[in-house]
């Protein structure tokens, strides 16, 4: 009977992984399982960010805010969010070298990165790269993951129900967190290389010059190894520095024309 019943949940995962497997990502073109709708990713975005403002200090006013606001609203005007009501947050925590941005347009950026940012292209690195995640729906697609792991998409439908407080841990998790050694991990990885590619051409497009972006995932390295490095690739949802940056500098001509193209229209 337990073998019986595996067998049903493996079928209706494959099933459904098959029906919903036919998205790509942008920009790169990369197969994807998504099994939740952009309606659905904006719902759990917004319950999860109004969670994390409750939380945490804001910073309101000042020239940080500010520069969060002006260059959030230039990497915002390339970008393609699905119901985007965009809002640009910088949340007061020094400790926390940190940013995310969530589906429908909310973006979260935690003080303690803008050091390390120094200026405004190095602040649009971080933006860029957080708003692909969510362009790129890779969010989404570690839910659609986690649920056929953890329920064998059985229970989709009640997972993503009327509990908000579900919806909303999972949100925060698909967005903030690593989940499963061996199956989400390696993965997560591949999304972070995307959401760098991703990031890379929507800097350039805003006019800010793709180069920085190098510039700043060097000052982060630094940063990392004064903070005592980091765990071995294989346990990362990180890629590692050195092949973050290699990744950066194939695609860099690429990313000049169209810093180029974007130098010229704001010109005109």
């Amino acid at each position: 009977m337990r073998i019986s019943k595996l067998l049903v949940s493996l079928v209706v995962a494959v099933t459904v992984a098959s029906l919903g497997a036919c998205a790509t990502a942008p920009e790169t073109g990369r197969s994807q399982l998504l099994l939740i709708s952009p309606d659905q990713e904006a719902s759990m975005g917004f319950d999860a960010f109004q969670e994390i403002k409750r939380k945490t200090p804001i910073v309101r006013s000042g020239q940080a805010a500010a520069g969060l606001q002006r260059v959030g609203g230039r990497i915002a005007a390339v970008a393609r969010v699905p119901h985007a009501q965009w809002e640009f947050v910088l949340f007061q925590d020094a400790d926390n070298a940190n940013a995310f941005a969530l589906p429908g347009g909310k973006v979260g950026v935690y003080s303690g990165i803008l050091p390390i940012a120094e200026n405004d292209a190095g602040l649009a690195t971080v933006i860029a790269h957080e708003i692909a995640h969510v362009t790129a729906h890779h969010g989404a697609e570690r839910m659609s993951q986690s649920l056929l792991i953890q329920l064998g998409g059985t229970a989709l439908s009640a997972a993503l129900g009327g509990n908000a407080g579900i919806t909303r841990d999972i949100a925060l998790q698909a967005y903030n967190l690593g989940t499963t050694v061996g199956v989400a991990l390696p993965y997560s990885r591949a999304q972070e290389l995307e959401a760098d590619h991703v990031g890379l051409l929507y800097m350039a497009r805003a006019g800010y010059d793709p180069r920085q972006a190098i510039a700043f995932w060097k000052r982060f390295a630094d940063y990392s190894r004064k903070r005592g490095g980091k765990p071995p690739e294989f346990l990362s949802t990180h890629p590692l520095d050195d092949a973050r940056i290699a990744a950066l500098e194939r695609l860099m001509p690429v990313a000049l024309r169209e810093y180029d193209q974007a130098r010229k229209r704001r010109k005109g």
